[in-house]
């Protein structure tokens, strides 16, 4: 099994999944987790490939944030869409990348990215609160490269 494989179990990926639905019940900003063995490039360079790959950049309000982990290489990014970066400060995403940081330090991956998906959610809602006609313009599930 690769590392990507052994990183996440199937009950932890659903766990992840079901925080993505949650942070995105009062929000119209969209979330997605992307896992890849290693970056073999600068980490954020990688991160920007991957959110433009799964058309993140599509949403109609710019308001995409992608987490990025890169396995082998121990790191993660959290990637936000112009609209999201046009309203707000250049240290917005720092109190959820300390979140999931703290958890990745003790080896708790899943809850990791479950309180930083949750964390997120709550940031976007500020500024992307769920509208009656929002629609869900990307799929929820973890992506793998």
């Amino acid at each position: 099994m690769s590392k990507i494989e052994d990183f996440l179990t199937a009950q932890e990926e659903q766990e992840i999944v079901n925080a993505i639905r949650v942070a995105e019940q009062n929000t119209s900003g969209e979330i997605r987790v992307h896992l890849e063995k290693s970056s073999k490039t600068d980490v954020f360079n990688r991160a920007m490939e991957v959110f433009h790959y799964l058309k993140m950049d599509n949403t109609k309000e710019q308001n995409g944030v992608l987490i990025y982990v890169a396995v082998e290489d121990k790191t993660f990014v959290i990637f936000g869409d112009k609209g999201i970066n046009d309203i707000v400060g250049k240290d917005f995403w720092n109190d959820t990348k300390d979140v999931i940081q703290a958890q990745f330090k003790s080896g708790k991956f899943k809850q990791g990215l479950v309180d930083g998906i949750l964390k997120a959610g709550q940031a976007l809602e500020i500024h992307f609160p769920w509208q009656h006609n929002d629609i869900n313009e990307l799929p929820n599930d973890i992506s793998k490269g």
